[in-house]
Formats: C-alpha cells, structure tokens, sequence
C-alpha cells in the first residue's frame, strides 16, 4: 500500500526542499567566470607594463600576444558569465568512465600539489634535473605508480632529457645543479 503527498496550497514549489547552496547550486561555473575575468585583468594589466624596446621590428611588439589573449580572456568570462545567468549548463561527462558523485581524492591532490612545491623549492638548491626527478616520482606515486625501480628510473631519464632539450637545443637556460656539472 503506498501514499501519496498532495500540494493543497497554490504554490507548485512547496513540496520541494530548499536545496543546500541555495542561488550557486547550479551555476558553479560562475567561479570559474570569476577566475578567467581575474586572470584576464591580471594579463592585459602584466603586458601593458613590458617595457618595449626601441629597436623593436614591425609594428608588433612584444605586447601584442599578451594583450589579445588577455582581452580574450575577459570576452570568454563575459559571454560564459551571461550563458550560466540564463540557465545555461555545462554537459554532464557522460563519455567517460567516472562516477561523478564519488567524492573529491584530496589525498591524491595534496600529493601532486606536494610534489611540484617540494620541485618549486629545491630547483634553485639541486637543479632542475634532480628536482624535476623527484617532482615527476612523486606525481607517479600520488597517481598509484608503486614500482620502486621503474619509477625513478623513467623520472630521472625525462628530467635529464627535458633539461637537455631546453637548455642546449632551445637555448632556455635552466639551472643544471651539482650533478649537471659532471656530465
């Protein structure tokens, strides 16, 4: 035997629950409006201040890039701002093999941001090759990689071989530490 509930007021929303989050359920992608708007600002405002340099060749200098990424930064975070305030919703990821209502891995997260801060620290102090291994290690281990010998390996080989390519076939300097100056 089942029941039924029955709205007896005029009011067609009054069986409903209010929802926790209130006006932002739904439309959590005006955060990301708000980061694409700031770092839009944050890149017109950083490449109007280049200095440019009198020797410059063609009319475009070294502002011109910075400036039309930077306004089109505030367009996209404009016309995605109005999209979401018209009830436009981004399409569920419904291709891929993921359980959206499964909770966030911060483990995971802390692991990987641990990683690049312990790379951010220490590529002044050892160098970038050294640094570079542990950040690449660390991001294999936080991702589920535990093989103690392939891991390190393969990171210690991308590290030497990105630093390789950047600073002799590219010309980006960057800094070798210790263990560079032996080879």
């Amino acid at each position: 035997m089942s029941t039924s509930v029955v709205n007896t007021t005029d009011d067609p929303g009054a069986d409903e629950k209010p929802t926790r989050g209130g006006w932002w359920r739904g439309r959590g992608e005006l955060g990301l409006c708000a980061f694409l708007f700031v770092l839009g600002v944050l890149v017109v405002v950083d490449a109007l201040s280049l200095p440019t340099d009198f020797a410059q060749r063609g009319p475009l200098g070294p502002k011109a890039v910075p400036v039309v990424v930077g306004t089109l930064l505030l367009l996209v975070s404009g016309l995605l701002a109005r999209d979401v305030l018209r009830g436009g919703r981004g399409e569920a990821e419904g291709g891929e093999d993921v359980d959206l209502s499964a909770p966030t891995d911060t483990r995971t997260i802390l692991l990987l941001a641990a990683a690049f801060l312990v790379n951010a620290a220490l590529i002044d102090v050892v160098g970038f090759p050294l640094s570079s291994a542990l950040m690449f290690w660390g991001a294999a281990y936080a991702l589920g990689s535990r093989n103690s010998v392939r891991d390190p390996l393969v990171a210690a080989v991308l590290s030497v071989v990105t630093w390789i390519v950047f600073n002799e076939l590219l010309g980006v300097p960057l800094p070798g530490g210790p263990l560079m100056e032996v080879l």
